[in-house]
């Protein structure tokens, strides 16, 4: 494993050979509950020695973190994309080594959604669950953190915060 910076989160494949290093302060830690994340999830628990992204309630946990904060420092060559459509600008990153979910990349973002369960250590509480008019019928949420049906502003206010800094050298 290679040697990880002081102020960083890293995240690895089941095998080791895949490792993702994030430094700095996450934008945001976030359980999603959209479709698409959804079916992301089963479509990457179907494949061999694939791991689960989205828990029991419908909702996938993420640790947001700006594109030019992230590096990998072992196995890039082996990461493989998975997308819903063929032209879709969202893409779901796995280690072709061994199936392990590491992060989802909106290409059309600055800032990588990596699987909370990629992450080693102990990554950051979420904050909020969004897209919660998709969660599974039946399922209660609990009431610890926020829950919002969509996007609300403070997720919106957050990225273009993570924007503006990368912009201005912040």
């Amino acid at each position: 494993m290679a040697e990880t910076a002081k102020d960083a989160a890293l995240a690895v494949c089941s095998c080791g050979k895949v490792e993702l290093e994030a430094t700095g302060e996450p934008i945001m830690s976030v359980v999603c509950y959209c479709g698409s994340c959804q079916e992301g999830s089963r479509q990457m628990e179907a494949l061999p020695d694939g791991r689960r992204t989205c828990g029991p309630d419908g909702g996938t946990p993420y640790v947001a973190y700006r594109k030019d904060r992230v590096a990998y420092p072992m196995g890039s060559e082996l990461l493989r994309d998975l997308r819903l459509a063929e032209e879709s600008p969202t893409r779901r990153v796995v280690a072709g080594c061994c199936n392990s979910p590491m992060f989802l990349d909106f290409e059309k973002g600055h800032w990588l959604s990596v699987y909370r369960s990629a992450l080693r250590g102990a990554p950051p509480p979420a904050e909020m669950r969004v897209q919660t008019k998709s969660k599974p019928t039946g399922v209660e949420l609990p009431e610890d953190i926020p829950s919002h049906r969509g996007y609300p502003l403070r997720f919106v206010a957050k990225l273009l915060r993570a924007r503006a800094a990368m912009l201005f050298g912040g």
